[in-house]
């Protein structure tokens, strides 16, 4: 029996903690997979469901973007990916009585969860001007009102066109290609906010923005390096391949300030050996103090460069570049520096380097944990040069891995999504379709929030996703939106970015990844392209929510149309009738989609694209060779009485979805409002274990941000380091703290102090 949306929100004041757990998945993951499919979709509805996740016949995963292999199982997905295609797929609904009973200040004061509790969008809806709530509106008068802002700005860079990464190929091509028709690059996306830093690295460095591995990579690897990465929650189906990885001989070091369940021991699901005892998957964890990486793998590299016949010289000299610059730089690590940057003691690094020079093949992984640091991009060339100094690029079991978040975050960035794009791109848009696009660059995320905020901006357009949520200096942020004329989302779910509206706004209900999709050329499907560079299709199999939905692709064509009219020659009539139009195009702009449609009709499990690090030891950077860096180490300096936060995921999340109000792998049950802290450091400020605590933040201009409330949990966190809940804690991040180059937010380096809460 499908239940009811929570009709209040549910009181969070006194979370329950108990001990962290040393295990993941197992029985409690599939208890809890079927108790939330049950509640949002039913039992048959979650069988229809659920085997088509993932499979070369279905539809993929709204989830992360981990990789499938050629075999698939018959349940192929995680506890989470199941939580997100069961509220996705839910039986619960939005209507527009929903809107005529909840003004929309009532809306803001709803929590996350609440909101994306209540279902799925059945209707397109309108905040007039001056209204307190929404109404419904034809879909003809919602292109209508975006075309009326469109046409009365003074530039087309006053309108902003953001992506989430959930965002089909198909979807994300015809957005970008409007924009630049219309006249800008204003093409912000998720990516901005968590992989920019690696985009950006590996780009100088290696010569491609993405990771050089692939799953059978993964497979025989002889170390594998995890490096500031839960993958028990935020990539959960990548422990069968770390489990597959121990099995064949590899040996695991996980780099992290928490311990985490994942990587201690997986429970697999899908075998009786793994349900009952599991597989131990660290052999060394180094529990390194927050943004002590770059200096982590400097002094690694410095020892490994000390030691005779250690270093790939023949790679060295015949694939690489800056070779002297980058030897000399690490031969000046100092271990006193490098220990007070990590917080590790000298043997944990010496025994490190022991396996790593054991290691003829060796890859390391990493997600926010390296990405959102003031010095995230020169931690990320630090790596590379780990890699490089061995040859461990460009050669089987080996390699570059950053862990993509959202589902389609790489694919939406090879499709254009991107406000810096190549010359080489554009060229190839403007040729197919006869276009000038505008050459200048456009609003990364943070630089958009600052036009709005500025009044430089005045639409802001969001293909999926939970702006406002997702966004650092959320006052900031909110208040930014607010000043804009229109704001317009894609959506198929509730979040606080519909709550938090422009002048006049609007929400475009959208297909989901498990609807069927039926155009007027027959039924469609549409494209992702996974964290390691593989592209497949995705075929939904459930009947859409509602009749009056719209697909993405629908969607972006019929906007177009209106704001472009008769003075655009691309067919977007066309392009929404048959997507198989949209993907032709693609493959003669794209470079790597040459014969997109027969490849795929040939290979239901997709095609890998060229990677030439990869597949042929060619770097295509600016040398023609992959590049070594000599950045000064840098690290966190906190001040004394404070301590460094880090901003992460609960277990019952995603991204800033939030399934429900428990942590189970790190024993916080029933509310959000938590932080994690060492005992020793949270008795030195004066905080018990269960004391509440105000979090604020201090930025170098003396400026100060609040987050309210939070529950002290005494926790085995790195000495002076703590962690906290997003988007609970988005407020502390300050707008203008990014990491040089990529402009990321730097939300895993928050300097705080905590203040006594009145509130208990």
């Amino acid at each position: 029996m499908v239940s009811k949306p929570p009709a209040g929100d549910p009181v969070q004041d006194a979370p329950q903690v108990q001990a962290p757990q040393h295990a993941a998945a197992g029985l409690p993951a599939i208890g809890h997979t079927l108790k939330v499919a049950r509640q949002q979709m039913g039992v048959r509805r979650t069988a229809q469901t659920l085997l088509k996740v993932n499979q070369k016949d279905g539809f993929d995963c709204p989830g992360c973007a981990w990789p499938e292999g050629d075999k698939r199982h018959l349940a192929e997905f995680c506890e989470n990916g199941a939580k997100a295609v069961a509220e996705e797929a839910t039986l619960r609904r939005v209507t527009p009585a929903f809107f005529a009973a909840h003004p929309v200040a009532d809306l803001a004061t709803r929590s996350g969860y609440w909101l994306g509790q209540q279902g799925r969008i059945t209707h397109p809806m309108y905040l007039p001007e001056g209204a307190d709530r929404y109404e419904p509106v034809t879909w003809e008068r919602a292109f209508a009102i975006i075309a009326e802002e469109l046409a009365a700005l003074d530039s087309p860079d006053e309108a902003v066109f953001y992506t989430s990464g959930r965002t089909s190929n198909e979807a994300a091509f015809l957005l970008q290609l409007f924009a630049r028709e219309f006249g800008t690059n204003n093409l912000p996306d998720c990516s901005n906010m968590c992989h920019e830093s690696s985009g950006s690295a590996l780009t100088e460095t290696i010569g491609i923005g993405k990771g050089s591995v692939s799953l059978e990579d993964l497979h025989r690897a002889d170390l594998i390096i995890v490096a500031g990465q839960n993958p028990g929650t935020n990539h959960p189906r990548m422990l069968s391949a770390l489990e597959k990885a121990k099995a064949a001989g590899a040996r695991i070091i996980s780099v992290n300030p928490l311990p985490e369940a994942g990587l201690e021991r997986f429970k697999n699901p899908q075998t009786p050996q793994g349900m009952l005892k599991g597989a131990a998957l660290t052999d060394l964890f180094l529990q390194i103090r927050i943004g002590g990486d770059q200096a982590l793998f400097r002094l690694l590299n410095k020892l490994v460069l000390e030691t005779a016949g250690a270093v790939d010289e023949e790679f060295v000299r015949e694939h690489t570049h800056g070779y002297e610059e980058f030897a000399a730089a690490a031969r000046a690590a100092d271990w006193d520096e490098t220990l007070a940057a990590t917080g590790l003691e000298r043997g944990e690094i010496e025994r490190a380097l022991r396996m790593v020079l054991a290691s003829e093949r060796t890859i390391v992984c990493w997600a926010m944990g390296l990405t959102q640091h003031k010095h995230s991009v020169p931690t990320i060339r630090e790596v590379v040069n780990f890699l490089l100094l061995r040859g461990n690029i460009g050669r089987p079991g080996a390699g570059v891995c950053p862990v993509r978040g959202h589902s389609n975050v790489q694919g939406d960035r090879t499709m254009g999504i991107f406000e810096r794009p190549s010359a080489a791109f554009l060229d190839a848009l403007d040729k197919e379709f006869g276009i000038a696009s505008p050459r200048h660059h456009g609003f990364d995320v943070v630089r958009s929030i600052q036009a709005l905020r500025d009044g430089e901006a005045k639409v802001f357009f969001a293909m999926g996703g939970n702006f406002v949520g997702a966004t650092p200096d959320t006052e900031v942020t909110e208040a930014a939106v607010r000043r804009a004329r229109l704001t317009v989302h894609v959506s198929t779910k509730l979040n606080r970015s519909h709550a938090v509206t422009g002048t006049r706004a609007l929400i475009l209900p959208t297909l989901g990844r498990t609807d069927k999709d039926v155009q007027a050329g027959g039924r469609q499907f549409v494209t992702v392209e996974d964290s390691m560079g593989l592209v497949h299709a995705s075929r939904g199999n459930l009947p859409p929510a509602s009749p009056h939905l719209l697909s993405e692709p629908a969607i972006v064509a019929r906007m177009a149309r209106a704001v472009l009219g008769e003075a655009s020659a691309t067919p977007w009539e066309e392009f929404e009738k048959d997507y198989a139009t949209i993907r032709d195009r693609i493959a003669r702009v794209v470079p790597g989609f040459e014969g997109f449609n027969a490849r795929l009709a040939a290979d239901p499990g997709g095609f890998a694209l060229p990677h030439a690090p990869r597949d042929e030891r060619r770097f295509p950077t600016k040398t023609g060779k992959a590049n070594f860096t000599a950045a000064p180490v840098e690290y966190p300096r906190v001040p004394e009485g404070r301590l460094l936060l880090q901003t992460l995921r609960s277990h019952d999340q995603y991204n800033t979805t939030i399934y429900g109000l428990d942590d189970r792998y790190r024993g916080i049950k029933g509310g959000r409002r938590v932080v994690l802290v060492h005992p020793e450091d949270a008795r030195a400020l004066g905080f018990a274990d269960g004391s509440y605590a105000d979090l604020v933040s201090e930025w170098r201009d003396g400026s100060e941000r609040r987050a309210p409330g939070f529950r002290v949990v005494h926790y085995p966190t790195a000495r002076g380091c703590a962690a906290a809940y997003y988007p609970e804690t988005n407020v502390l991040v300050p707008l203008e703290s990014t990491a040089d180059v990529s402009n990321t937010p730097a939300s895993k380096s928050v300097v705080v102090r905590l203040e006594q809460s009145p509130t208990v």
